[in-house]
């Protein structure tokens, strides 16, 4: 039985756990070229330490989901939010870029159990004609840390860029210690169920080759035979595992969820979001600090507009949704998302600061009134015990979005900059103190965000074409 306000409790703990672990990444994104400068690390591995992280979570927190419906929510959350302070410790202490991306992987896993746990923690707590809000509260915490991570990633600059690490460890102390308290395990597991292990080791492989060869294609070498290997690989294993969860009794990824109308298109414009969206922060603070010569604290107040306008619509269209369901709320987010990024298509070096604040409220208007509904649309339509594997596909398909976003940006950048112009990007030197390079950068931004416009627009529509709530079976009647 839950205890009185325990829905408050449960929301408590699940948004310190996002807002950790929002602002560990948001402040780290700001300190790249630092840590690139101070670790004399790669490219290569200071964007494996973004790029492997978003792997790892779109890897794992299906798994995560499937085991937390099985076993339970609370241990696995409380487990993540604990290796997620160790992993912030040995991070701070990394002396260079391989022991820092080995450390941000740790990170990850201790990420992936959180974030595959939270939305069904709020979930179970919450009744559903309160959920809409309640994950809107959610998304707008996670936006104040995405308005306050960069400002205090260029504040914590000036000590070191190792504070950004530390930082997280009171805050993860905290959080471990208030989730393991507070928290009440409210699902019950049919006890008899087995781990699709056969499932889940081919998905995990085929998914990782999958998103490895596109990240490397990203760079520009598409027709590499590496990648067209990884391509095969992910081929064979990717329909073997739709093979065996077809027929096996307990499978990892129900299938029921990706045939069924509503959700399938909840997961489709999900996955056209995650494309669309998912390097604009990238390519914004490129363009700020590499282009325009801005410092990172300059910066990251600049990239305040697009969170503050999220951080305002969430809460609200998570209401409207309680009453009005998702599929219009959903679908005019995207819509208002695309009228932004098309504002960014005409970007420019003297773009005036007024002219990309508007464009960055669109977007962040937009994302909220889809966010929060499309989220709530799907964890009201599951059945409890498939709660933790529906909000892992969520996030799967998130995840996988945004790495092939900021795969396909990075690939349309290099092919428009030359390497030396590429690298002084990335340390932040400002690149418009050569003509030449700035414009092929400006016109590589362009092509970015035309692209994202086109996505954002095919998301609306999608997002428009989802059915009614879903009739579930029960497992044994199944």
């Amino acid at each position: 039985m839950k205890r009185k306000n325990y829905k408050w409790i449960a929301l408590s703990c699940t948004t310190i756990g996002a807002l950790f672990s929002v602002l560990s990444a948001s402040t780290l994104m700001i300190a790249l070229p630092v840590i690139m400068k101070d670790l004399n690390a790669g490219v290569g591995i200071i964007m494996w330490t973004i790029m492997g992280y978003m792997l790892s979570l779109t890897i794992l927190v299906p798994s995560i989901g499937r085991i937390a419906d099985m076993f339970g929510r609370k241990k696995l959350y409380v487990s993540g939010f604990a290796i997620f302070t160790a992993a912030s410790l040995f991070c701070a202490l990394s002396e260079s870029g391989i022991q820092l991306l080995i450390f941000r992987m740790v990170q990850s896993i201790g990420a992936s159990l959180m974030i595959a746990n939270s939305t069904v923690i709020i979930t179970d707590a919450f009744p559903k004609g309160e959920l809409g809000k309640a994950l809107g509260i959610n998304a707008m915490v996670v936006s104040v840390a995405a308005v306050i991570g960069p400002i205090l990633g260029g504040i914590l600059i000036n000590f070191s860029w190792r504070a950004i690490f530390y930082i997280n460890i009171p805050i993860g102390l905290f959080g471990t210690i208030w989730a393991a308290v507070s928290l009440v395990e409210l699902h019950k597991s049919e006890g008899d169920e087995k781990f699709d292990f056969k499932g889940t080791f081919s998905f995990t492989f085929g998914m990782l080759s999958l998103l490895v060869a596109l990240t490397i294609g990203g760079f520009g070498q598409w027709l590499s035979r590496p990648v067209i290997i990884l391509f095969a690989i992910a081929a064979i294993l990717i329909g073997l595992f739709t093979y065996i969860e077809n027929h096996t009794r307990f499978p990892m990824l129900d299938m029921t969820l990706l045939k069924t109308r509503l959700l399938s298109f909840a997961y489709i414009s999900t996955l056209l979001n995650g494309i669309a969206r998912g390097a604009v922060t990238f390519l914004l603070i490129f363009y700020f600090e590499g282009d325009r010569g801005i410092d990172p604290i300059r910066a990251g107040i600049l990239l305040c507009p697009f969170a503050v306008a999220m951080m305002a619509v969430s809460p609200i269209s998570g209401m409207l949704c309680d009453k009005y369901g998702a599929r219009i709320l959903s679908s005019i987010g995207l819509l208002i998302s695309a009228a932004g990024l098309l504002g960014f298509m005409e970007i420019n070096t003297a773009s005036s600061t007024v002219y990309l604040v508007v464009c960055m409220v669109f977007t962040g208007i937009g994302s909220g009134m889809f966010f929060s509904p499309n989220t709530s649309s799907i964890m009201a339509n599951v059945p409890e015990d498939k709660r933790g594997i529906a909000a892992g596909v969520r996030t799967m398909f998130m995840n996988a979005g945004m790495v092939l976003s900021i795969a396909i940006s990075m690939a349309i950048i290099s092919s428009s900059i030359s390497p030396s112009a590429m690298q002084a990007l990335f340390v932040h030197s400002h690149v418009s103190s050569n003509d030449i390079a700035s414009t092929q950068f400006i016109r590589g931004l362009r092509t970015a965000f035309t692209i994202s416009f086109v996505f954002s627009l095919i998301a609306a529509f999608m997002s428009y074409l989802r059915g009614t709530a879903p009739k579930w079976e029960k497992q044994g009647e199944a």
